[in-house]
């Protein structure tokens, strides 16, 4: 199916874009999802632009479900990049041409942008990931083995982790990165992948049901195992 072209510069807000820092855990692994334009090895977040009569939570939601197919995402903002020098017009100008597409048609493209930024927790094996109107792939990468981003991109990705690592139970405790019941040990490998360390488990079981968090559910039976370990959700408030 042939992809729709990029937006036209009078549906939308000039100079504002939207980027976002998409975050899952494949139960060993933290991955946020990144794209790849076309025939270009240029890599970056998922992002966007705002429509002229649209919210910004709007269009960052609107572009988070076009990217994963996902609603009611756990979604906060937490920076504006906006340095004089955020731009590369020489890098927008070979992935328009790249497309097929003029980048004198589309030269608005190549102009420096306020970029909002947003991270998301979301549930890594709900999301069949789909690119952009420029993109070749969007695929998950370790966040520990990404590949060189464009522009300002990987200070983004450093500024998110730094966001989520502050006050992770509350956040970890409204998203979507956990399946709805978890044991107590998929619950600290998510930790540990997000806080980049590993943690003493009698330790981090014992405070966790200290924060008063956690609602425990029945047990986790897997066959013959006599030590079946209880599973847990996030009390919603």
């Amino acid at each position: 199916m042939q992809k729709m072209p990029p937006p036209a510069v009078n549906e939308h807000i000039p100079h504002l874009a939207f980027d976002s820092v998409i975050f899952g855990f494949s139960g060993t692994q933290l991955k946020i999802l990144i794209m790849e334009y076309h025939n270009t090895n240029i890599f970056a977040l998922p992002g966007g632009f705002v429509k002229k009569e649209e919210h910004l939570n709007d269009a960052v939601r609107r572009g988070l479900k076009e990217r994963t197919g996902l609603d009611n995402i756990y979604l906060e903002q937490f920076y504006t990049f906006g340095d004089a020098d955020r731009q590369n017009p020489e890098a927008m100008r070979r992935i328009l041409a790249n497309n097929g597409l003029s980048p004198e048609k589309y030269s608005w493209m190549l102009d420096r942008f306020i970029s909002v930024a947003y991270y998301a927790l979301i549930n890594y094996q709900d999301v069949v990931p789909q690119p952009d109107a420029l993109s070749d792939s969007c695929q998950w990468y370790n966040i520990d083995a990404l590949p060189p981003l464009m522009m300002d991109h990987q200070l983004i990705v450093e500024k998110a982790l730094e966001t989520l690592r502050n006050n992770l139970d509350r956040k970890l405790a409204k998203g979507n990165m956990l399946p709805p019941k978890f044991t107590m040990k998929d619950l600290q490998h998510a930790y540990e992948a997000i806080l980049g360390t590993p943690l003493l488990r009698t330790t981090f079981q014992r405070r966790m049901l200290s924060l008063e968090i956690l609602e425990r559910h029945e047990k986790q039976y897997s066959g013959g195992a006599h030590k079946a370990p209880f599973l847990y959700s996030f009390i919603k408030n």
